[in-house]
């Protein structure tokens, strides 16, 4: 048994799903539901018994100790935390609230129960944080991509929170000794994510014949991980990684955001293409920069490649394919997850600001 937290979330939601597919142990799967938290995404694991889904929350302590007690999982994942970095601009109590307070009330939790376990079960034990490259902040065009040796910078108040928590699980392994992992993965993209971010996001405004948002001149540089991929990786951390390491899980697909909506038009110019011939590009628009806007990210994953033997499956092609074409095949999922507070959350972010079309 693993307990796996924020498992209905896109990168937890398919992390439990593709774990199920792999095996037979089960998950206890532990998610407050909160706007970006959607059963649906689970909805094939209905009446799975290898499947025990509980709402709630990573600082309800109660609820912690009782879930440990009764389910006595041999591994924590925990993907809990509040996102992304535009949400902690307009709100950044909630960021400190979930992933710093949250992170510490869950290692505490966690170290009360292992510390309990017999001594084979203590052993065998592991927690496993989920953590981006957002905390060791941007990179110029030149500089070398990101190590797990890079010096921690975060620029928005989400990865500053990010970091802090990384801090707390860091911490609890060298002064208790709590058989920790972290992983910091660089941008996530694929099947069931929440269309906020930007390729859903664009592939949602072009299919309903909206403007393409691209913030300032659209040369924000990131690496971009297919999400399947993540969930592999992080399952041979769990299966084999070294004890208070950290991995740096990344794709090997750095992009700017203009080319990746630019791939996302010709794609769907492709494989629904518009009524009239036109393609999606003439949906672009140009948008005001958002404050501290990173300008580059990159993840180096040598180490895990050379220590765990990972290396991810999808390239950028035929990753963002398979996207495209999971968005279309998935209208109905597309459609519940949009709900009015979704809506109101792009009409807040993006509408009245001053754009101009694409060139």
């Amino acid at each position: 048994m693993i307990l796996v937290t924020s498992g209905a979330g896109f990168i937890g939601a398919n992390f439990v799903l593709d774990w199920l597919a792999a095996g037979d142990e089960p998950v206890v799967n532990l998610d407050k539901l909160t706007y970006a938290g959607n059963l649906q995404t689970l909805a094939s694991l209905q009446g799975d018994a290898r499947h025990h889904f509980v709402q709630g929350d990573i600082g309800d302590t109660e609820l912690l100790t009782k879930l440990l007690a009764e389910h006595r999982p041999r591994a924590v994942v925990n993907f809990a935390a509040e996102s992304h970095v535009d949400r902690s601009i307009h709100g950044p109590e909630d960021f400190v609230q979930t992933n710093v307070l949250g992170s510490f009330r869950l290692l505490e939790s966690v170290r009360g129960y292992w510390n309990a376990l017999p001594a084979d079960d203590k052993a065998a034990f592991r927690f496993l944080h989920v953590s981006t490259d957002e905390v060791y902040g941007t990179l110029s065009a030149t500089d070398p991509a990101f190590t797990e040796d890079h010096k921690y910078e975060p620029n928005s108040p989400y990865s500053a929170s990010k970091a802090a928590s990384d801090h707390l699980v860091r911490a609890w392994h060298h002064t208790y000794g709590l058989p920790v992992l972290t992983t910091n993965c660089s941008n996530n993209y694929g099947p069931y994510h929440f269309p906020e971010k930007l390729i859903p996001l664009m592939i949602v405004n072009a299919l309903a014949g909206k403007g393409l948002p691209v913030y300032g001149d659209g040369m924000q540089v990131r690496d971009w991980l297919y999400v399947k991929d993540h969930c592999s990786a992080i399952r041979r951390v769990l299966e084999g990684g070294r004890l208070g390491e950290t991995y740096n899980v990344g794709g090997w697909n750095e992009k700017p955001n203009i080319d990746i909506v630019n791939t996302v038009c010709a794609l769907l110019d492709e494989l629904r293409p518009k009524a009239d011939g036109k393609s999606y590009r003439d949906q672009i628009t140009y948008v005001t920069d958002r404050p501290g806007h990173d300008r580059r990210y990159a993840i180096d994953a040598r180490k895990l490649e050379r220590e765990l033997g990972w290396k991810p499956a999808e390239t950028f092609d035929t990753g963002i394919r398979k996207t495209v074409e999971w968005y279309l095949a998935n209208s109905d999922w597309v459609e519940n997850v949009q709900s009015g507070g979704y809506r109101d959350w792009v009409r807040k972010q993006y509408e009245g600001q001053p754009e101009k079309a694409a060139a």
